[in-house]
């Protein structure tokens, strides 16, 4: 076993799987850059109160449009109702939430630079290209406009490709995308307790009327209090003041007769 023939054997297997090896690797290398742009905020506040809730189920009222809305609600889930961190199973019917939503969207490019190696299968210039790569895929690439090829040490465009070259030639990928990261926090007030009741305000009596002013009160104490004139006799005065005039009256009458 020890022999120089089967030592060249396995120095030449050797030398072969190191090549394959080596040519394998190289045949697609793939480079990938990501190239970021401004991110954009965008925050939506909902708005509802719930209707119903048993066990994860749970059916709020939005209070913009009035609709129903069903959710099933995971045990992980929190809402914040006066400072204390509540599951589903904590809240009531009657309870108003508040949910905001924080997005953030951050637009990417996504470039990846490959160094193809492969045998021309087939090409279609100036577009179209079919390489048999060394793991036996075929694979097709769209030819961009004045590329260029390495074909045995000596740069050439597509029209000069034919089926058997070896070529090496650089792919050029751009993706773009967009990433976009949610933050949800919930935020609720708890209901009204007991049931509502409306107070109304006493109303105000009329005010008694003011006392009469102090002059028509003295002017009445002063007819009361006016002193009498005194009596200066009784009734016979006006007796023989009437015998008198009857008198007078009779004498008249005899002298005119």
């Amino acid at each position: 076993m020890n022999s120089p023939q089967f030592k060249f054997i396995l120095l030449a297997v050797l030398i072969f799987l190191f090549a394959y090896v080596a040519f394998a690797l190289t045949q697609e290398s793939t480079k990938t850059t990501e190239q970021t742009g401004p991110a954009e905020h965008q925050v939506t506040v909902q708005r509802g109160e719930v209707v119903y809730v048993s066990g994860n189920d749970l059916v709020v009222k939005d209070a913009d449009t009035g609709e129903l809305k069903a959710f099933v609600v995971p045990d992980t889930a929190r809402a914040t109702v006066n400072g204390q961190e509540m599951s589903v199973h904590d809240l009531k019917p009657g309870m108003t939430l508040e949910r905001t939503i924080t997005s953030i969207s951050t637009p990417k490019v996504v470039t990846q630079v490959k160094t193809v190696q492969g045998k021309i299968w087939h090409v279609n210039p100036p577009k179209h290209v079919i390489l048999s790569l060394a793991s036996g895929e075929n694979k097709e690439y769209t030819i961009p406009d004045n590329q260029k090829f390495q074909v045995n040490g000596q740069e050439v465009d597509a029209f000069h490709l034919k089926k058997g070259m070896n070529v090496t030639a650089t792919v050029i990928t751009e993706v773009p995308t967009t990433e976009v990261a949610e933050h949800r926090a919930v935020t609720g007030t708890p209901p009204m307790q007991g049931a509502l009741l409306i107070e109304e305000a006493p109303a105000q009596q009329a005010a008694a009327p003011p006392p009469p002013p102090a002059m028509a009160k003295s002017a009445v104490e002063t007819a009361e209090n006016k002193p009498q004139l005194p009596q200066t006799g009784g009734a016979l005065p006006l007796i023989a003041l009437c015998g008198l005039l009857l008198a007078g009256v009779g004498f008249a009458a005899l002298k005119l007769s």
